[in-house]
């Protein structure tokens, strides 16, 4: 089905990204690519799925096989009807205004019946429980949600193969179950799926072979089996993330029965949130100095306008947003806040990662430890929109470390990241901790939050 010998790809002008992959993927077999940032997993997948060479230009050398197709002469146009795509970032693949629309898009461009598609988008509806998602328009939606509109245009066409460029990375819990769901069902029908992830605790159930590049080579591949036995300190090891959250799970529970400061340095009392009409219950939150407050709830709950609200990029619908006690208007909070947007792209404006991280400080300063902490120090005179997901996200976090904002809010920091660098956000966010300064982590990585937040807010509960 998916054939790859010796093969190697290097962007222009750089040094090869993946180097003699020798790999063979058979029909209706789920593999799981993983390794830290910049392995080379994105590209690899976009070698199967025809990017790499004709639409993502750069140098290809070796054999690249799927289905009948050969990566460098069939047309990104052969590949359509034969393989799937779900990108990291949804927004780049969505093209329609409303979800039924986009959803509809590759049949569409195929010639489908229209009364065929109408069907196959009623089958996925009963089968997957989405009847929440129809009929809305794309720019309502939160991330998460649009990650799954994007899983279901790219399966509506009934391809032969999918894959999956971190699909999970701002899904909520039950979004990954209803993913692992569909992902089954198609496994079962005998689709090819290929999967790059830093998340491996929810594939346990489906995956068959888990690939770790390292440096742009296959180092090691692991049977289910075998990943299963695997603990937390061997997976560390190699920069994997957790394959059993569970004791992640209780420490949560926990965190959320905790009770919060009553007259901290920043408050909220009784805000009302939303657009048009409220999304949730009036919230109350009192948070001191120096803590870390993890935010956890469903997609759409109202995670990232609750962050901008805050940071005063959206006004409230009601009640106060209060520090040392005065009441704070949309202009104060914005001088106070920074905020890592879950779509880092609309944060990145500089030539090179040193600019964008000392853009707005001082000439002087030195930015080499958290450059370094970061793992980003090779990557200083790199354009940032030349990045790997995980590696813009680490420049958007350096940046809001640096820029000595009193108020951090992180929305999804660690989506694109794996347990190394997860680690080192880690140790950076309670190094800014000990200097007084307050951030707020909207997350759905349960990994992170149950390791470094102080207290926990589910905004489920205000539903």
């Amino acid at each position: 089905m998916i054939h790859l010998k010796n093969t190697s790809f290097s962007y222009p002008d750089e040094n090869p990204v993946i180097s003699n992959i020798n790999l063979d993927i058979m029909t209706g077999e789920c593999i799981l690519i993983c390794g830290m940032s910049g392995s080379g997993k994105t590209t690899l997948s976009r070698i199967i799925n025809g990017l790499v060479p004709e639409y993502i230009e750069g140098e290809l050398s070796g054999t690249a096989k799927t289905e009948d197709l050969i990566a460098g002469q069939s047309t990104l146009n052969d590949y359509v009807p034969v393989v799937g795509s779900v990108f990291q970032n949804p927004k780049t693949q969505h093209f329609a205004t409303t979800t039924e629309n986009e959803i509809a898009l590759v049949c569409e461009n195929l010639g489908i019946d229209p009364q065929i598609i109408q069907q196959r988008i009623l089958s996925l509806s009963d089968i997957y429980d989405i009847e929440h998602l129809l009929d809305r328009s794309l720019f309502e939606l939160s991330g998460g949600e649009k990650q799954q509109v994007a899983f279901l245009s790219a399966i509506l066409h009934h391809p032969k193969i999918i894959v999956l460029d971190e699909v999970t990375s701002n899904l909520d819990q039950d979004a990954i179950h209803r993913l692992s769901t569909m992902i089954q069902t198609l496994k079962e029908k005998g689709m090819t799926i290929v999967l790059t992830e830093h998340r491996l605790a929810w594939s346990l159930d489906f995956v068959d072979r888990y690939v770790f590049l390292q440096d742009g080579e296959i180092s090691k591949i692991w049977t289910n089996e075998e990943m299963s036995e695997l603990n937390d300190s061997t997976l560390h090891e190699f920069g994997l993330r957790t394959n059993n959250l569970a004791p992640y799970r209780l420490k949560l529970e926990e965190l959320v029965a905790q009770p919060t400061t009553s007259e901290g340095k920043f408050m909220i009392k009784d805000l009302v949130i939303g657009h048009n009409s409220p999304l949730l219950q009036p919230l109350n939150l009192s948070v001191d100095r120096g803590q870390i407050v993890g935010i956890l709830g469903p997609n759409g709950t109202g995670k990232s306008t609750l962050a901008n609200t805050l940071a005063g990029l959206l006004p409230k619908i009601s009640g106060d947003i209060l520090w040392d006690t005065k009441k704070q208007t949309a202009r104060k909070m914005t001088q106070k806040t920074f905020v890592v947007m879950q779509d880092t792209n609309y944060q990145l404006f500089t030539e090179s990662v040193e600019e964008e991280i000392t853009l707005g400080l001082e000439d002087d300063i030195n930015i080499d430890s958290i450059l370094e902490q970061l793992n980003l120090i090779k990557l200083r005179d790199k354009h940032p929109m030349a990045l790997s997901g995980g590696e813009k996200q680490r420049v958007a976090i350096a940046s809001a470390i640096q820029s000595g904002k009193e108020l951090i809010i992180y929305d999804e920091p660690t989506s694109g990241l794996d347990y190394y660098h997860m680690e080192a956000f880690g140790k950076e966010i309670k190094k800014l901790a000990q200097s007084g300064i307050i951030q707020i982590i909207i997350t759905h990585d349960e990994e992170l939050a149950a390791k470094y937040c102080d207290t926990v807010i589910d905004l489920s509960k205000f539903k």
